[in-house]
C-alpha cells in the first residue's frame, strides 16, 4: 500500500452502481432508512477499494479496521428494490484532519431522468486493534494515512449526571430487557422518552468485540418501533386502521465512544419536536455503564413523517391526526 494510493483517497471521486438489498423492502418495495444507509457504507467502502486501500486489507496487513463514527443522511425521493442506484463519493477530508470525510450522493433513474434520492455526510477512522495475540505481525502504514489512525474509537463519551444505579437483577440474554431497571428509570425521569437494556450480540459486532454503526441502525429503528408501541400507536396498529406507516427524511448517529460484546446498552429514545402535524424528530442515545457510573456511546437523531403506500411505491405523506399527537406529546401520561 502506497502513499500515491492514500492521495487518490484523500482527492478522487469515485462512482459505483449499486441495487439495495431485498431485506431493506419492508415498505412495500421501498427501502428502509437502515439500508439507504448500509448502500451509503458500501459505497464507500468501494472507494477505498479502488484507491487501492481495500478495507479487508487495511485490517490483515496493518490491524486497521475500518469504522464508520458518524453519518448523516437526508432522504429525498424513496429507494425501491429494482433500483439501480449510482453513489458518487467525494472526499472532503480538510487539511490536517484526524479523521476522513467524504461526501456521498444517492441519484435514481425516474421518468426518465436522473434524481437525487440521498445526500450523505459519512466519516471514518481507522481503529489501531492492539490485540497480539490476533494481530501475529503488522506492516508499516502507508505514508500519509496514519494520522487516520486511533487507538480507540472516540473517549469523548458523556458520562450522565450522577452516579449510576448498580444493576439488579440476573444476567439478560441477547436482545432481552426488563420492565423496570434502576438505570432506565435515572435515564427516563421527567423525559418524553422511552427506554430498555439490551445486551449486545455477537451479530451487531465487527472487529471481534465491538458495536458497530450498522448495529446503531438498527437499534435506531427498533427504538421507533418499541416507542409507537409503548404509546399505543403502534406500527402494525396504524397500518392496519389507517394504512399509515412511518417515512424517515433523516438519521445521523454519531459514536462518541466504544461499546462491547455482551455490555448491557441503554437505549434512550426522546421526542423533541413536533413541525406542523407532519414531521417530528426524536434522539436516540446510547449508554454503558462503566467504573459504576453512565457513559455515552453514541447519540443520533431521526426525523419522521407518516405517510401511505400505493402499488406498492407510490407515497404520500399524511398529516398527524390527534392520536398521533397525543402519543408524541405523551398526553395521556404513558
Amino acid at each position: 500500500m502506497s502513499g500515491t494510493a492514500v492521495k487518490t483517497l484523500l482527492n478522487e471521486t469515485t462512482t459505483v452502481v449499486l441495487s439495495p438489498g431485498y431485506e431493506g423492502a419492508n415498505i412495500g418495495t421501498i427501502i428502509g432508512f437502515k439500508h439507504v444507509n448500509y448502500l451509503v457504507e458500501k459505497a464507500v467502502i468501494e472507494h477505498f477499494r479502488r484507491s487501492g486501500l481495500p478495507v479487508g486489507r487495511l485490517y490483515e496487513e496493518n490491524g486497521l479496521g475500518f469504522d464508520i463514527t458518524d453519518i448523516d443522511s437526508r432522504l429525498q425521493t424513496a429507494l425501491v428494490v429494482d433500483d439501480e442506484a449510482s453513489l458518487e463519493v467525494v472526499p472532503v477530508t480538510k487539511e490536517g484532519a484526524s479523521e476522513l470525510s467524504f461526501k456521498v450522493t444517492i441519484t435514481v433513474e425516474r421518468d426518465g431522468a436522473p434524481k437525487k434520492a440521498v445526500s450523505s455526510k459519512v466519516t471514518v477512522v481507522l481503529r489501531y486493534d492492539e490485540n497480539d495475540v490476533r494481530m501475529l505481525r503488522r506492516l508499516p502504514v502507508a505514508d500519509g494515512l496514519e494520522r487516520f489512525v486511533t487507538p480507540k474509537i472516540g473517549g469523548a463519551g458523556e458520562a450522565a449526571s450522577g452516579d449510576a444505579v448498580p444493576r439488579t437483577g440476573g444476567e439478560l440474554v441477547s436482545g432481552g430487557s426488563t420492565d423496570t431497571d434502576p438505570v432506565l428509570e435515572q435515564l427516563l425521569a421527567g423525559e418524553n422518552a422511552y427506554g430498555w437494556k439490551f445486551r449486545i450480540p455477537y451479530p451487531y459486532v465487527h472487529f471481534f468485540d465491538r458495536l458497530q454503526m450498522s448495529g446503531y441502525l438498527r437499534l435506531m429503528e427498533e427504538a421507533k418501533h418499541r416507542f409507537v408501541d409503548a404509546r399505543g400507536i403502534s406500527i402494525r396498529k396504524l397500518l392496519t386502521e389507517q394504512n399509515w406507516i412511518p417515512a424517515v427524511t433523516r438519521s445521523r448517529i454519531t459514536l462518541l465512544d466504544e461499546a462491547l460484546l455482551e455490555e448491557d446498552l441503554y437505549i434512550v429514545y426522546t421526542v423533541d419536536d413536533v413541525f406542523k402535524n407532519l414531521l417530528y424528530t426524536s434522539r436516540v442515545d446510547y449508554y454503558v455503564v462503566r467504573d459504576g457510573r453512565l457513559l455515552r456511546t453514541a447519540t443520533g437523531s431521526i426525523t419522521h413523517a407518516y405517510g401511505v403506500v400505493e402499488n406498492g411505491n407510490s407515497g404520500r405523506l399524511v398529516t398527524f391526526d390527534d392520536r398521533v399527537l397525543a402519543a408524541f406529546n405523551n398526553e395521556a401520561g404513558q
